[in-house]
């Protein structure tokens, strides 16, 4: 069942949870939903990448279920894991109750408990801890899965992901092959930090999510920040949008901008001067070097 009728339903049911979407952003979604594929979202750190899975799961109703990437995830981590401690305490309570018999160990000589009955029974669902792509694959109420920065994890790592992404399964060796029961849309997110693989990017739809044009952002800035006027949200818009020109360590993201209209907003401010950007660019930009050259710029623009 589709969850988006035409690309710009996707895009005023995003805007219903003051998500400014594009067209692009509109057809991959709609896409994704459509050819049941992942959708793989590139661009600079803090353009709404992670946000978007966040409004799409919203704006459906669904349930995000977010998988974290770090350097190390393993399986353990991302599919599903043993409860290894509740295991021992089930075969610690197996001998116990056979305790006073001719083996004290169960599956022994006089034992009512095989080896393999118990084996069968500690790998039985109430051992079995789902971690985030089981837990998608298993769901049966809607959900979106988010399988955030996937660029920080190793190459190897890459290979857990493809059988989820390809099949929408996870073959588990105790249980045998957990198939989904139903197809959760995907939003696999990238700061580009590294390459990731051919095989991970075939399975996937492409979606490059750039800082917003002046008019778009200004159109963010007023949708998320209660209380701005639009001079005050244009102003904050060509500020920033003049700071992406220059050779920083990092420009500032969309996320950051709305910290500082919204700082800005709260100190009751309606107008933007040199002097009041300078003293506020903390929130703004986090290197000191970055806010020297945006305060000499800004004096160099004011003495024009």
């Amino acid at each position: 069942m589709s969850r988006f009728d035409t690309p710009s339903s996707v895009v005023d049911r995003l805007r219903g949870v003051t998500y400014l979407a594009d067209e692009s952003i509109g057809s991959a979604v709609f896409l994704a939903d459509r050819l049941s594929k992942p959708v793989l979202v590139e661009g600079p750190a803090g353009t709404g990448k992670t946000q978007l899975a966040k409004s799409v799961a919203e704006a459906l109703g669904a349930r995000l279920i977010r998988l974290q990437c770090y350097e190390g995830l393993d399986e353990a981590k991302a599919l599903y894991e043993w409860n290894y401690k509740k295991q021992l305490l089930r075969i610690q309570a197996q001998r116990v109750a056979e305790e006073g018999k001719p083996s004290a160990a169960p599956g022994g000589e006089g034992s009512t408990f095989s080896w393999s009955e118990l084996e069968e029974d500690i790998f039985g669902e109430e051992f079995l801890l789902t971690r985030p792509l089981l837990e998608a694959i298993r769901a049966t109420d809607p959900v979106v899965l988010l399988i955030d920065e996937v660029d920080r994890v190793e190459i190897e790592t890459e290979a857990l992901l493809l059988e989820v992404l390809s099949d929408y399964q996870v073959s588990i060796p105790e249980l045998g092959t957990v198939t989904a029961n139903q197809i959760p849309l995907v939003f696999l997110t990238s700061n580009n930090t590294r390459e990731l693989s051919e095989a991970l990017k075939r399975r996937c739809l492409y979606l490059y999510i750039d800082y917003p044009d002046l008019e778009r952002e200004k159109e963010i800035i007023l949708a998320r920040v209660e209380g701005i006027s639009g001079e005050l949200a244009d102003q904050v818009g060509r500020i920033v949008r003049a700071l992406r020109t220059l050779e920083l360590k990092k420009h500032p993201s969309v996320s950051e901008t709305l910290d500082w209209a919204r700082s800005l907003v709260l100190a009751g401010i309606d107008s933007v001067d040199p002097e009041t950007a300078t003293s506020t660019f903390n929130v703004l930009l986090k290197y000191r070097s970055d806010i020297e050259k945006a305060q000499k710029e800004l004096a160099l623009v004011g003495d024009e």
